[in-house]
């Protein structure tokens, strides 16, 4: 919701203030409509409903996966195309993959995000609304900044979302801000009071390869980027989750593992291995492969796991956002 144009209604209405909170309440538990909201008056709802739209965002399709994740694609008033997922998982947990941009500026070359048009950032109420078109669905209880986007570029905007998830039943603690290594988010995610988790987008053990498949790193080499992650830990005394794509024959060999085990303290990293999600451009690692190199981090004390994909046969897991409806 734009909630500036609620208040601006809310004054025009010649109502209190606290009108405002008590929709952002609402809305926050689920609402659907004004009409649901008894405790504003009648008129009130009626104007409402009339000149503020509960959505910032519009629905332009959906499509549901056989492990019941939803991808939702949704447009922006000025027609910017974005889109955020529900995963659904077996323990009952309800977890939310946010867009921060449309589209991405970084062109890491395994993502099909990055192969779009980069649109803008998504404000506060575009990204707020997201996460409140499915909270309208079900209860979620966690949200990953890992959709469309490079969060730590737009961090003043996703920072304030954070203050507010909240409401809607995501602590913070299950708050997870994911970035390619731009260093000056990482330091605001350090400096910020809230206990938010970091993951570090790294699909690489060194600056050669990882230059190749994330050009961010030519800016923010690895040095610099595990400089900014020790910050971090030194600031908010939690691990940093690092998320490691599996590309066959490019970043999953035995040498990889070993070199990526020498360069992460096993005290303040845990590692994500993630299953390569089709976008054209690689092939992905075997189970077998994944496995081995699983176990040589294992080996050298790095906490390692493979995830577990969601959303895949929809084009909704990691990599795969490309503001289209599969």
């Amino acid at each position: 919701m734009d909630r500036a144009l609620l208040e601006q209604a809310v004054a025009a209405a010649g109502e209190p203030a606290y009108r405002h909170s008590q929709v952002w309440e609402w809305l926050a538990r689920g609402a659907r409509s004004y009409e649901e909201m008894t405790n504003l008056p009648a008129p009130l709802r009626q104007r409402l409903e009339e000149t503020v739209s509960l959505s910032t965002l519009t629905v332009k399709a959906e499509a549901k996966s056989d492990d019941g994740t939803v991808k939702t694609l949704f447009e922006t008033a000025d027609g910017r195309p974005l889109e955020a997922v529900l995963m659904r998982y077996r323990d009952g947990r309800r977890s939310v993959c946010l867009s921060s941009q449309s589209g991405c500026p970084l062109t890491c070359t395994f993502c099909a995000t990055g192969r779009m048009k980069f649109g803008r950032n998504l404000s506060v109420d575009e990204i707020l609304d997201q996460a409140l078109h499915f909270r309208r669905l079900e209860q979620i209880d966690h949200v990953v900044f890992m959709g469309m986007g490079e969060p730590t570029m737009n961090i003043d905007n996703v920072l304030a979302a954070c203050g507010l998830l909240p409401d809607l039943g995501v602590t913070n603690r299950r708050t997870a801000i994911s970035t390619v290594g731009w260093v000056p988010g990482i330091d605001r995610i350090a400096g910020c009071e809230r206990p938010l988790s970091l993951a570090l987008s790294l699909h690489a053990p060194n600056d050669g390869l990882r230059s190749r498949l994330m050009p961010v790193n030519d800016r923010y080499p690895l040095a610099a980027v595990l400089a900014a992650c020790e910050r971090y830990r030194e600031r908010r005394r939690r691990r940093v989750f690092v998320e490691y794509v599996m590309l066959d024959g490019v970043n999953d060999l035995p040498e990889h593992a070993r070199e990526l085990a020498e360069l992460l303290d096993p005290r303040g990293y845990k590692v994500n291995l993630i299953p390569y999600n089709p976008t054209g451009a690689y092939d992905g690692s075997s189970p077998e492969r994944i496995e081995r190199f699983r176990a040589i981090l294992s080996e050298h004390r790095l906490t390692a796991t493979v995830r577990l994909t969601r959303g895949r046969d929809i084009d909704a897991a990691c990599g795969q956002l490309a503001a289209n409806a599969s």
